[in-house]
């Protein structure tokens, strides 16, 4: 973790870090100035078309119904476009019980993170993914994989991996929440993020003569860490504060004490009064009413 961070901070300049960080902090104050923007509850349809589809192609053919939503590389150039999102609804396949039920979790997960994200936000996440994987398969992919069966493989793959990458979100915004395997055993979210990082990096490498199909699985990662940013050091709790110490919480000074403000950082002590320019949040899992600036809303030790 020392080495990866040294490498990390010594890969840039000074100069290119600030405007990193600047960019990331703009982008963090304009989503949540519009978070409350974009389509409420997406994964709702998305999880209600999906099961649509699924229920309809006992109705008739289904590799001739998913055809039509499959990603396919050749019928989009020639002006398909719609099946650059639809395929989307492709992920339902197999016994219709467990296609139900990974539909619901999928769906509870995410309104969970939209919760957490706010509306935009989680728009912008799951979008994002959309369009990584399409760009990857229209880039990757050659035109001559063609046929129903093919496509619907492929397509079912792509969505796939983009939902499970809704669950990861999920683990790092909860990574102390509780999941019982088989109904009996209690294990911590951020395990099974753990195990769902090895699984990951595991399948690409048994798959690696498949390339470059192997590297679905890589994509919807890629689209996670764009929006989780530091916050994925939650999937390791164990190991997030190696190399650091315990910032001290300051005490608010006597000319703090005598502003006017109404929210006050309880690790740097600026206030709103002080600082308007910044924003401040209060941590939910902190015990206790404790606030935070945008700078160490997610960075910061839990007060327990």
């Amino acid at each position: 973790m020392d080495f990866l961070r040294f490498y990390w901070y010594h890969s840039f300049t000074a100069k290119e870090l600030s405007f990193l960080k600047n960019l990331r902090v703009k982008f963090e104050r304009f989503c949540f100035k519009n978070r409350d923007k974009g389509i409420p509850n997406l994964m709702l349809y998305i999880a209600v078309g999906s099961a649509i589809v699924h229920l309809m192609s006992f109705l008739g053919n289904s590799v001739s119904l998913y055809s039509l939503l499959c990603f396919n590389k050749t019928l989009i150039l020639q002006g398909q476009v719609w099946r650059l999102f639809t395929y989307v609804f492709t992920y339902a396949q197999g016994s219709t019980f467990l296609v139900l039920i990974g539909l619901y979790f999928c769906y509870q997960f995410s309104r969970q993170i939209e919760y957490a994200m706010g509306t935009f936000r989680f728009n912008l996440f799951y979008f994002s993914g959309v369009i990584l994987m399409d760009v990857f398969a229209l880039l990757f992919i050659p035109s001559t994989v063609t046929g129903e069966l093919i496509g619907t493989i492929l397509s079912s793959q792509m969505a796939y991996y983009l939902h499970l990458s809704l669950i990861l979100m999920y683990i790092t915004l909860s990574p102390d929440s509780t999941f019982l395997i088989l109904f009996i055993i209690p294990v911590k979210a951020w395990f099974l993020g753990v195990v769902y990082l090895v699984l990951v990096f595991e399948t690409i490498y048994s798959l690696a003569p498949l390339f470059p199909y192997n590297l679905f699985p890589l994509v919807g990662l890629a689209n996670y860490f764009l929006f989780a940013g530091k916050d994925v050091r939650n999937l390791f709790p164990f190991a997030q504060n190696w190399g650091q110490k315990k910032p001290k919480v300051k005490k608010a000074s006597h000319q703090a004490k005598q502003e006017n403000y109404s929210h006050r950082c309880v690790v740097c002590g600026r206030t709103d009064a002080s600082n308007p320019e910044l924003e401040f949040r209060y941590c939910s899992r902190c015990n206790g009413y404790f606030c935070y600036c945008q700078d160490h809303i997610n960075n910061h030790t839990h007060i327990e």
